[in-house]
């Protein structure tokens, strides 16, 4: 087997963007959403919190709001 002679250029380390040693912060406050999977709705949160399965939007958006709001 021939050795790979050709190199593609890289760009060095220091044009990598720096993140903060936490992590990627999340948003300020509670941002929800609703979600369909089949016959189910789901909420979610950018905190990371999520509902339960519900097969009523209705009772979905409720958990959600309740989530936002306590």
């Amino acid at each position: 087997m021939e050795p790979h002679t050709e190199a593609t250029p890289v760009p060095p380390l220091v044009s990598v963007p720096r993140q903060s040693p936490e992590g990627p912060q999340p948003p300020a406050g509670h941002t929800t959403s609703t979600s369909e999977r089949g016959s189910f709705c789901l909420a979610a949160c950018t905190c990371g919190w999520r509902g339960p399965a519900r097969r009523s939007r209705d009772l979905a958006r409720k958990d959600a709001t309740r989530h936002t709001a306590g």
